[in-house]
């Protein structure tokens, strides 16, 4: 059996503290049981469609008047920013609005993003220790970033807090504060003890807004740049997204995004497909870990000990030509369609960008329902393509998700 482990915690405890990412034992299972609860509930369906489809207007209105200049746009700060937006309204029912530049929420993405890089940096470096107790280095800018995520999280979280105090006993059918995730964390935790845990409640929240923000943005930057690297692919998606819908052709971006309803989603199965081939390549977690619970066997006869830490590389394992035949480097998203043209699952030990077994990912639906909506949205309206045309390459940024180095600067023309 697998843990996340003492290592894994030690590495990511001062950003994601006694979240689901970095605990195990009883701390994991509860939070995993009301988390799967939530992402289950067809309130928390409707209230994240509504805001993907909103903010995936906002984003179209941005690139529109990029493509209107014909400038270029780092359409990976432009992604950051949307999905940091839709997240953060989910779990915390805030627009932090950093699409339309709101001072308090960049300086809050900037320092998450940042406090992300530097904790990855722990993974590699040996002496971060000797750096966090000197107070230099990464160590110092992750204490600092650190500070401005929590000055912002915790003072919504008491906001938050003192909101349905002052409201209890009002509908909750009309009190649409109860839509988010905090606000239900805050309930749960509340009627169960009393109290609220503030520092718990920022641990779980914060958990959730870098598996919703990171994650998907990350995967919608590579499906672009594969999108631009393939043409074709974009033309499939816009006509699969006008047949879905129904929408007619002067439809307006807002009452496009509105028509992309649970059902048109369900049938664009080409999207799927390019999304799912896009994260084969390009896995938003390109590398994970686990501790070994007690001494074991692998499947290929390799001996494992208690205490062991084991990795494994979905960016390597969607490569491999053993598993995915001597086309394995090949973006083909028909890889994944059947003869009739509908999506064709694969093993997740196979396909292991959304992890296998009792820790697979609970937001997977909740992260495609975002990408496809956005990826419509986007190829419905402009045709995308490099900056500096085929010539251009791209190189990783360390973080703990796989980024384009220096952003994916795209130029876009109206359709």
């Amino acid at each position: 059996m697998m843990l996340q482990g003492a290592f894994n915690y030690e590495n990511m405890t001062d950003l994601l503290g006694d979240g689901i990412f970095a605990v195990d034992g009883d701390k994991w299972k509860q939070q995993r049981k009301i988390a799967s609860y939530d992402f289950s509930t067809r309130a928390l369906r409707d209230f994240s469609g509504s805001v993907f489809k909103r903010n995936a207007a906002k984003l179209a209105g941005i690139v529109a008047g990029s493509a209107a200049s014909g400038q270029s746009m780092d359409f990976q700060g432009l992604a950051l920013r949307a999905t940091m937006d839709s997240i953060f309204t989910i779990a915390f029912g805030l627009d932090l609005d950093t699409l339309g530049g709101s001072g308090d929420g960049t300086r809050f993405a900037a320092a998450f993003d940042d406090a992300s890089e530097f904790t990855l940096l722990r993974y590699v470096n040996a002496f971060w220790k000797a750096l966090r107790f000197l107070n230099v280095g990464s160590e110092a800018a992750l204490k600092d970033r650190v500070k401005v995520v929590d000055e912002f999280v915790y003072k919504r979280i008491r906001d938050r807090a003192r909101e349905l105090a002052d409201s209890k006993g009002q509908d909750p059918v009309t009190d649409s504060r109860q839509e988010d995730m905090l606000s239900r964390f805050i309930q749960t935790a509340t009627s169960e003890s009393g109290t609220v845990d503030y520092k718990y409640l920022r641990d779980i929240i914060l958990n959730i807004v870098i598996a919703g923000k990171d994650t998907t943005a990350g995967a919608l930057a590579w499906f672009l740049y594969m999108a631009c690297k393939h043409p074709e692919v974009q033309e499939k998606v816009c006509e699969e997204a006008r047949k879905a819908t129904n929408a007619s052709e002067t439809a307006t971006v807002d009452e496009f995004a509105q028509s992309l309803t649970d059902e048109a989603l369900n049938n664009m199965h080409y999207l799927h497909a390019a999304l799912t081939e896009t994260l084969r390549l390009y896995p938003s977690v390109p590398l994970d870990n686990k501790q070994c619970f007690g001494d074991d066997v692998l499947p290929d006869g390799s001996s494992v000990s208690k205490g062991d830490i084991v990795f494994y590389v979905p960016y390597a394992m969607g490569r491999m030509e053993y598993l995915w035949g001597e086309d394995a480097g090949v973006f083909r998203p028909e890889r994944w369609l059947d003869d009739s043209g509908e999506f064709q699952q694969q093993s997740p030990f196979k396909f292991t960008a959304f992890q296998a077994g009792p820790r697979i990912c609970l937001g997977k639906e909740f992260a495609y329902r975002q990408m496809k909506i956005f990826a419509a949205v986007l190829l419905r309206s402009f045709a995308f393509r490099l900056r500096d045309g085929d010539r251009a390459t791209v190189n990783y940024r360390t973080m703990i998700t796989l980024h384009i180095d220096q952003g994916l600067h795209l130029t876009a023309t109206a359709r």
